[in-house]
């Protein structure tokens, strides 16, 4: 009987795709596998029962990852299932950072108590908060992933010229773009012809800072910088500079900071990208189905550190091994399983992961004490 434990409040929904016989809560104890939204895993103890971790969300920046992986535990996440919700608020920020609309709504409600002066100071006061209108402008984007590519489709479709980099796309996302959205090469030509520019990239060590001083200088005027991506692929520092020499016109995003809060030029929005009830329970859903299968069956599917792995969902006996991806422990784990009727090994990057289906139960304490085998699991 499977034990799950639940961090933070899962959509019902979810909760629901468990099979029979599943046991979820918050107060588990050695859980096989964790549900999490946005609690931190970091600093806390791992239990050893724990099989794998699915994360409610695209972003697993919670979870630690390499400590994860050095003891043999699965990370998920839920890439696209809140691509939708986070793809609405994007366009609205498009309007929010050309009009002024959050500080017009702010300045009218000072206006309370005025009576019937209200009509004449509306009109006296509108002209501070005018702005551009989308229609015919280009935006760039980094990325035109899951949601960078219905970003992308919708602006396409309100009239703007849309361009994009994404060196990682593949040929089934390429396929998915609006005919209209053009693919370019140079992120610094992405930010020369831009009146508008959507983050929609991962943060690694490459992305970290894609918006800085030298990226700026390089930028069309006016720039109006949209990120519902990553908090650290801007360098508030510098983009704050670039607002107040008017280099950059608006920054809007979803990652509210000290320094960002209150600034002319600045909508800061309360991490509000996902949060909509359809977005949670896709994501729910989706973490559920992907524990499930993994316990199930070993089936890897959006693992963040295990390599993708199909496997049939009927077998009689099945070993998983997740290892060190070195050939000569490979032929190890696979001479001590040589009575195997299928077999499967995938790798990603450091890790492998290795299935065998067999016709019977097998004893694999030998292959557990392997030097490099992480963990080893029957079913």
């Amino acid at each position: 009987m499977p034990t799950i434990l639940t961090l933070n409040k899962i959509a019902a929904c979810g909760l629901r795709e468990f099979p029979a016989g599943y046991v979820c809560g918050d107060a588990v104890d050695a859980p096989a596998a964790i549900l999490v939204r946005s609690a931190s895993l970091h600093g806390i103890p791992l239990n050893p029962a724990t099989l794998a971790i699915a994360r409610a969300g695209a972003g697993v920046n919670n979870i630690p990852i390499d400590e994860c992986t050095a003891q043999g535990i699965c990370v998920f996440n839920t890439p696209g299932a809140n691509a939708n919700a986070v793809k609405e608020l994007v366009i609205c920020s498009l309007f929010l950072a050309s009009r002024k609309i959050g500080e017009a709504i702010a300045w009218c409600q000072g206006l309370k108590g005025e009576g019937d002066n209200v009509g004449k100071l509306v009109e006296k006061g509108k002209g501070a908060f005018g702005g551009p209108e989308i229609l015919g402008k280009t935006l760039g984007l980094l990325g035109v992933g899951a949601i960078g590519g219905l970003v992308a489709n919708a602006a396409a479709a309100l009239g703007m010229d849309v361009i994009a980099v994404d060196p990682y796309l593949s040929p089934a996302a390429r396929a998915q773009l609006d005919p209209r959205v053009r693919l370019i090469d140079s992120s610094a030509a992405l930010l020369a012809q831009s009146d508008y520019l959507s983050l929609h990239a991962p943060l690694t060590p490459e992305t970290k800072g894609y918006i800085n001083a030298a990226a700026l200088a390089g930028a069309k005027d006016g720039i109006r910088i949209l990120n519902f991506s990553r908090a650290d692929l801007v360098n508030s520092t510098d983009l704050l500079a670039a607002l107040e020499s008017g280099k950059a016109a608006a920054y809007v995003t979803d990652f509210p900071t000290d320094d960002l809060i209150g600034t002319p030029g600045v909508t800061a929005i309360p991490h509000l990208g996902a949060s909509t009830p359809e977005s949670e329970d896709n994501c729910a859903v989706m973490a559920a189905r992907q524990l499930t299968a993994f316990l199930e069956t070993g089936a890897v599917v959006h693992s963040v550190n295990l390599p993708a792995t199909q496997l049939p969902e009927t077998f009689a006996a099945r070993v998983t091994v997740i290892h060190q991806a070195d050939p000569a422990l490979a032929e190890q784990i696979r001479a001590a399983l040589s009575g195997a009727v299928s077999f499967v090994s995938n790798v990603r990057g450091a890790v492998a992961y290795t299935v065998a289906d067999l016709p019977s139960a097998v004893d694999c304490a030998a292959i557990a004490a392997l030097d490099g085998v992480i963990r080893v699991r029957t079913l």
